[in-house]
């Protein structure tokens, strides 16, 4: 029965498939001798290179060539024909017009092609990579209506480099050329190669704007090419300035006078250029000089001490592009400023000086701002929350942010079993940073990013209705900094949480007389500790591989333990403030690796390796410190917290409603293949897998306990998914099924026999709808 389902499907895809190619047949809207251009490829013919520089050269002549045709998917051309279909529109706006000229594509016809340009194209192409006197032809092909072109080309043999030169003389710009000769990217042997000529005239250009010479330009080097130094294909290259090089070009520059505008507006701007000369007039203009910076802020809003970290410029300094970088970066990193723009004049009194001017428009110092949520989760929760957030930029006058935020959330469960009770939250969080680091020593940083120092200090109030009620206090002191756009850093020498009940109903306490491990739900409990985390990512380059790890170490009540020689195991637990305190490491591995296959498809995987483990003064890991898995975004074929931990069924479970199963140890793997369909439309099959363990044997978890045969307890789904980018947000829809369950007897786990779509109770207990914003990793 189930192959004759299959062999029907298949039947309507393929019915379907062809009903859509007749239909997506545009050439009966072409006039009479007009062509449709499929496209060209170039063909490489000769044995004078080798089989990989054909297929480099193809690959780039393929993509010169213009203009392109219609896009097409699976054979089909579907935005020319919504143009096709299209009646034209009377303006150009519109339905009519959107469906026509947006989503449609104006048909690319053979009249458009003009080859001769094209094999110019070919030719000069050819030649920039060392493929001199380069012959090609082209050829048409025509077939119903359709035409393509086929170019071919004889590149005869590359001419390679043989010698490369840099004539010396006694100029004070040529000395600083032959200091970067040894990293020039010119090597003997290589092949000639325009683009690595234009590579090295920046890497020179790059090197002097480090040594002072700000007015130089890459224009100003010349490298000439000689071919007649052999018989055999070797040119010589000759690297050297140009004869006309502007003088000023040539010409070494250092800072002179540092004068910033920290409150600039457009409204001042009339007054700028009397400004400028602060630095004759610091009697009559409102300036204050502070370490050889003249400061023009008449309010005094902002403190000088926050320009001396920033800038990287002092007087007397040789100018150069990094610390220029460096200093516009740190400010705008500030997060108080909304535009930095500086200026290097040429100083008036003294030859080959800079002044620098750095004209400051602030952001609006203070904002309020409401946001109302709405949500629900694999959990068969919906919900709601309610946030009212005010933020002051420069609270103490040297840049500092101040955060509010008051929030108030309530989530109703939607399905499920019909005790699951419903959640409500109210609380408020502070938040104090610093662009600086706070700390009794002196730190000093040349990353681009300003460090900052935390101050937290947050309350939540949660009540489930019908079982319990909590208070939630937590504190917190560190530092986050960035060494590049790579790495970044974030320690919390100090960080607390507090969890106090207030109410726990006769309800939930027989709960727990059934289940004593819900006991820790709602157990006083007093978390303290330094954190570590590091994150390292090259997601934001423009590269093929691209990867992302994040590390993080949570340390809780080590060094009070072992002070005061706490043991659970031998009744020598400690408390504070009535309540023991918690003790345990944690260790969290987040890694992913994203790898793209072209312009439109890639692939994404993730591996997520943790271990929490508890000892000294605590049996058990902090129930809100615990592991979980299931949800929109780990394994998506089980719901949010319901998988694990081990072989353990949650359906077994002694209550009459859900409750989150944590683990001490999590595994968990990841593999998506994404594809773009059209435009904002992305797809995407995945594949999940994983679970979470407890060190130590729990009754109320039976199976849970991790043992040398965990990997037989790992849960496999998979599924498909469709993504909808509209730019602001990312619209996500999952849907996932099981296909390997952990607590299903061990020769029942794989579960692919039993996939049944047909059975409307298999899609109801097995298929997974999961609705999120952004990607899962």
């Amino acid at each position: 029965m189930r192959k004759t389902g299959i062999k029907i499907s298949l039947l309507i895809f393929s019915v379907i498939f062809l009903s859509l190619h007749t239909s997506c047949s545009n050439t009966k809207y072409l006039k009479e001798g007009q062509k449709l251009y499929t496209g060209a490829k170039v063909k490489i013919v000769g044995d004078s290179i080798s089989k990989k520089d054909k297929s480099e050269l193809k690959e780039e002549l393929e993509e010169s060539l213009t203009p392109k045709p219609n896009s097409s998917f699976l054979g089909l051309r579907p935005k020319l024909f919504f143009y096709n279909i299209t009646k034209e529109p009377t303006k150009k706006k519109g339905f009519r017009y959107w469906m026509k000229y947006k989503l449609g594509e104006e048909p690319v016809l053979l009249r458009d092609v003009d080859t001769e340009f094209n094999r110019d194209i070919i030719d000069n192409h050819s030649e920039n990579k060392g493929y001199f006197n380069v012959k090609s032809k082209s050829e048409v092909i025509e077939k119903d209506k359709k035409a393509k072109i086929i170019y071919t080309v004889t590149p005869r043999n590359r001419y390679y480099i043989n010698k490369v030169s840099f004539p010396m003389d006694s100029t004070l710009i040529n000395a600083e050329i032959q200091k970067t000769v040894p990293k020039t990217f010119l090597k003997e042997g290589e092949p000639f190669d325009l683009d690595v000529i234009i590579a090295e005239r920046e890497r020179i250009n790059n090197r002097l704007k480090e040594r002072g010479f700000y007015y130089f330009h890459p224009d100003n080097i010349i490298v000439q090419a000689d071919s007649t130094v052999t018989n055999t294909q070797n040119v010589e290259l000759i690297v050297k300035l140009k004869e006309d090089v502007p003088t000023l070009s040539k010409q070494q520059f250092t800072i002179d006078k540092i004068i910033i505008f920290p409150d600039f507006t457009l409204k001042g701007a009339r007054d700028r250029k009397e400004a400028y000369e602060v630095p004759s007039r610091a009697d009559s203009l409102p300036t204050y000089v502070y370490k050889d910076m003249y400061i023009i802020d008449p309010e005094r809003k902002f403190k000088p001490q926050i320009f001396d970290r920033v800038m990287y410029f002092e007087k007397g300094d040789l100018y150069n592009r990094s610390d220029h970088n460096l200093t516009l970066n740190r400010l705008i990193n500030m997060g108080v400023f909304k535009f930095v723009k500086n200026e290097f004049l040429i100083s008036d009194s003294i030859q080959n000086k800079f002044d620098v001017y750095y004209t400051l428009t602030p952001r609006k110092m203070q904002s309020l701002r409401a946001e109302i949520l709405g949500r629900t989760n694999s959990a068969n929760y919906g919900g709601g929350e309610l946030n009212l957030n005010w933020s002051h930029r420069n609270f103490f006058r040297g840049a500092e942010l101040f955060k509010i935020a008051a929030f108030g959330a309530f989530d109703v469960q939607l399905g499920g079993k019909k005790d699951a009770n419903n959640i409500m939250r109210i609380g408020m969080n502070t938040q104090l940073t610093f662009p600086r680091l706070v700390a009794p020593f002196r730190f000093h940083s040349s990353s681009a990013f300003v460090p900052k120092t935390n101050v937290k200090l947050g309350y939540e109030f949660q009540n489930r209705t019908k079982l319990y009620t909590l208070h939630n206090f937590n504190a917190s002191f560190g530092y986050a900094w960035k060494e590049n756009i790579r790495k970044e850093h974030e320690l919390n020498v100090f960080d607390m949480t507090v969890v106090y009940p207030q109410k726990i109903t006769e309800t939930y306490r027989e709960q727990m007389a059934t289940v004593p491990s819900l006991r820790r739900v709602v157990e006083k409990q007093l978390i303290f500790g330094p954190t570590y985390s590091y994150t390292y990512s090259t997601t934001m380059t423009p590269r093929k591989n691209t990867v992302y790890y994040k590390g993080r170490v949570d340390l809780s009540g080590n060094l009070t333990g072992l002070l005061l020689g706490t043991d659970y195991k031998k009744d020598k637990q400690k408390e504070i403030f009535k309540i023991p305190f918690s003790q345990y490491a944690k260790v969290e591995n987040d890694f992913r690796f994203y790898h793209k296959l072209n312009k439109k498809t890639s692939i994404a995987t993730r591996l997520i390796a943790g271990v929490a483990y508890p000892y000294g003064n605590s049996e058990y890991v902090p129930f809100s410190k615990q592991f979980f898995t299931g949800g929109s975004n780990s394994i998506r074929a089980f719901r949010a917290r319901s998988l694990g931990p081990g072989s353990y069924n949650p359906e077994n479970q002694n209550s009459s409603f859900y409750f989150d199963q944590a683990g001490d140890i999590k595994l968990e793997l990841n593999a998506e293949y994404r594809a773009n369909l059209y435009k904002f439309l992305n797809a995407a099959v995945f594949v999940d897998a994983g679970n979470v363990w407890l060190f130590h044997e729990n009754l109320d978890f039976p199976g849970g306990k991790i043992s040398k045969d965990f990997l037989k307890e790992i849960a496999v789904g998979a599924g498909f998914g469709l993504r909808f980018d509209f730019s602001i947000l990312i619209l996500r829809l999952d849907l996932a099924m099981p296909l390997r369950v952990p607590y299903n007897d061990v020769d029942k786990r794989w579960t692919l026999d039993q996939i049944d779509f047909g059975n409307k109770q298999w899609r109801r207990d097995n298929l997974v709808l999961n609705i999120a914003i952004g990607y899962p990793f």
